[in-house]
């Protein structure tokens, strides 16, 4: 595929595994192993009945006919947030959990920043009763307390980040010092497509079955597999990297990345990497990241904790750099006035981080007969403070 990953860990420019001596054997345990393993037929038996079992694949790719009548052109929804914990972070912590019981590990530990990620890690550590430490910025703790219940409730341990923006960058900064104090019967199970390879490659493979369905869903219900359009937010990356898998080397498929504009990219309160970013190394690998004059990294912000990060995945860098993707950013406001749209026409509440995807639909000019397929990467349940505090704001209700 022209634009996978390397066998040095690369994905164009970006890439590789900028990490210290001490975290060596970590990764290379990983690195020597993640490929043998997902071509197992025992873990792909595994793998794929967990999926359809437990988390009740495949998820639904839904016609929104009023929405589509909105914006006057076809769209479909692929419904992650009916996924078993309500989004699609779990269909990678599935495949991470049997990959680290394959490589005889009894501790897990993760780092989240809405939550999600930590929710569905969770989730897998009780379903298969291994030891939990969850990372989490202070700030995310506070505005995204129904996650934390829920993870608690699972057995998890929720240790809150004091350190930088208490978000979270700074999670996966505390995730990683603990993996590396903590090499033989810790894996690390990074929830999106960034650090050190073979992460990225890794959870984009676990992810690439948001893609795969969809082909197959598209064709049961147009007569074709491909999309005009595919839309998917980006903070890391994880569910844009599973929604535009299959469908990176089919160039026709136009690929729309959202990133979050928080209050404005000129506002200096952002979290719009490739607007601001240069290249850089953040969290073991080259990628775009917000960063000063003197290399330090900015402080991201987005009204949604998951997509408030200052990087983004190599392998969007190099979409972005090749032109392969299309990236647009929504501010807090846009996304806002999106979610509320979806609930109003279609009776689905997205997560906010799903409703910077819904937003890049008022910004492209489609043709009636385009289909667009954007992916509803997590439900709305967790943010229903933010929206409560945006109705009381906005005077919504009356609409």
């Amino acid at each position: 595929m022209k634009y996978s990953v390397n066998d040095k860990g690369y994905y164009g420019e970006f890439g590789g595994a900028f990490i210290p001596e001490m975290m060596y054997r970590n990764i290379e345990e990983l690195r020597e192993n993640y490929l043998k393993i997902l071509s197992d037929p025992s873990f792909i038996s595994e793998f794929k009945n967990l999926l359809k079992n437990y988390v009740g694949r495949p998820s639904p790719l839904y016609y929104a006919a009023r929405l589509s009548e909105h914006f006057r052109t076809r769209i479909f929804l692929k419904r992650e947030d009916l996924n078993h914990t309500g989004a699609h972070k779990i269909n990678n912590t599935v495949g991470q959990i049997l990959i680290a019981k394959r490589l005889g590990k009894t501790r897990i530990i993760a780092e989240t920043g809405a939550g999600q990620h930590g929710v569905a890690t969770a989730t897998v550590c009780a379903l298969m009763g291994l030891k939990c430490i969850v990372y989490m910025g202070k700030t995310d703790v506070e505005r995204q307390e129904p996650n934390v219940l829920r993870m608690k409730m699972l057995g998890a341990e929720v240790i809150p980040v004091l350190s930088g923006n208490m978000t979270l960058k700074d999670a996966t900064n505390e995730a990683i010092r603990d993996w590396i104090n903590n090499p033989v019967d810790t894996h690390y199970i990074i929830g999106s497509v960034v650090g050190p390879h073979p992460y990225p490659d890794l959870v984009a493979r676990l992810q690439s079955v948001i893609s795969e369905e969809v082909q197959a869903q598209l064709l049961e219900q147009t007569g074709n597999p491909d999309p005009d359009y595919i839309i998917a937010c980006v903070g890391g990356g994880s569910n844009a990297a599973g929604a535009f898998y299959h469908y990176l080397d089919r160039e026709k498929v136009k690929l729309v990345a959202v990133e979050a504009a928080g209050k404005g990219v000129e506002s200096g309160e952002s979290a719009a990497t490739m607007v601001l970013g240069h290249p850089g190394i953040i969290h073991g690998s080259r990628t775009m990241l917000m960063q000063d004059d003197d290399g330090q990294i900015l402080e991201p912000y987005s009204v949604s904790a998951g997509l408030d990060y200052p990087g983004i995945g190599p392998m969007h860098s190099n979409l972005f750099k090749t032109g392969r993707a299309i990236f647009k950013y929504a501010t807090d406001d846009e996304a806002l006035d999106a979610a509320f749209l979806l609930t109003r026409l279609e009776g689905i509440v997205p997560a906010l981080e799903s409703a910077h995807a819904l937003a890049a639909l008022g910004m492209i000019r489609f043709a009636e007969k385009d289909v667009v397929v954007v992916n509803v990467s997590g439900r709305g349940d967790k943010d229903m403070a933010a929206y409560i505090k945006y109705m009381n704001t906005h005077n919504t209700i009356a609409l």
